[in-house]
């Protein structure tokens, strides 16, 4: 078997997302536009669009939704080799209501026994001729079930075993764990094994019971990771890594916020295609916040994600 040959490789559930076109809240919502959602497959996409090449490991139900989400991934330049489709569970989906002042939106999510849930350490094979520089995970996939618990910190094993660089994004999904605590434990657990960890501030706060962004970053240094970047929403971010790096990094102003849902995602796509292109941890951190605050002025969760031409355009802006 031919190995398949990526930059990136990531893991999770893609989902189908219907935007209200009309503010106000869900239950008034007449008319929605479709778009694919889900945070591992927004950065997947974004780092598509940058020119690299991204695996995604997912599961995905035999229904129209599905196809849909396998289309947008072929149309987007991520290989679908690595996503299996299920006869038994359907795709989840979900709703976003649209917020007329720029507020985090109403959301609804219709993923209980969805496919992706039924994933488990078996879906590790399909990675046996996969050839990679970088896996990014998110916080989301350990609390969609026990087995894609163990499907994600095996995944890590499998990295560290194949010489990949690791990053972890926390998002938050409270309502998907039992309590708290075991959100925290799980996480931080995870967090510990990766190389660059990627919370929100008040993510942060929530799993480490502290409030400066320093002292949350120095928390993750001191437990194994190598690089850590705080987002700190509009005011930009904070970085930090055991070579003495300790820097605030200005956010970027936008004239006017339409959606914040896909920001943190958009920070990522940034924050990790800079490090695979070389740059310091800082500057990679400014390409995330430039990603970030172009994708809150877009409606869907990755259609502001920009082109490696646009992110050069932006660039130049500065």
């Amino acid at each position: 078997m031919e190995p398949l040959q990526l930059d990136v490789l990531t893991l999770g559930e893609a989902m189908v997302l219907f935007a209200a076109e009309d503010a106000g809240p869900l239950a008034r919502a007449g008319r929605f536009r479709r778009y694919s959602a889900g945070a591992e497959l927004n950065v997947a996409i974004g780092l598509a669009r940058l020119g690299l090449r991204v695996g995604y490991l997912s599961r995905l139900g035999a229904d129209s939704f599905g196809q849909f989400l396998l289309d947008t991934m072929a149309s987007e330049g991520i290989t679908t080799a690595l996503v299996d489709v299920c006869n038994s569970r359907p795709t989840g989906f979900m709703l976003k209501a649209r917020a007329a002042d720029g507020q985090d939106p109403q959301i609804e999510y219709h993923r209980r026994g969805s496919a992706a849930a039924g994933m488990g350490p078996g879906d590790l094979t399909r990675l046996a001729a996969v050839r990679a520089r970088h896996l990014h995970l998110t916080g989301i996939s350990p609390a969609l079930s026990a087995g894609c618990r163990e499907l994600v910190f095996d995944a890590v094993r499998w990295a560290r075993r194949h010489g990949l660089s690791v990053s972890f994004d926390p998002n938050l999904r409270p309502r998907l764990w039992p309590c708290a605590a075991e959100m925290a434990s799980t996480l931080n657990e995870l967090a510990a094994m990766c190389d660059l960890v990627l919370p929100g501030i008040e993510e942060g706060r929530c799993l480490t019971g502290l409030q400066d962004p320093g002292d949350i970053a120095q928390h993750y240094l001191d437990r194994g990771a190598s690089q850590v970047a705080i987002k700190l929403g509009p005011l930009g971010a904070w970085c930090a890594d055991p070579t003495g790096t300790r820097q605030h990094v200005p956010g970027v102003a936008v004239p006017r916020v339409v959606d914040t849902v896909g920001a943190g995602d958009g920070f990522a796509v940034g924050v990790i295609s800079g490090l695979l292109d070389g740059l310091a941890l800082p500057e990679a951190a400014m390409r995330g916040n430039r990603i970030g605050a172009r994708v809150v002025q877009f409606p869907g969760d990755s259609d502001g994600l920009p082109t490696r031409r646009e992110l050069d355009g932006m660039n130049h802006e500065d």
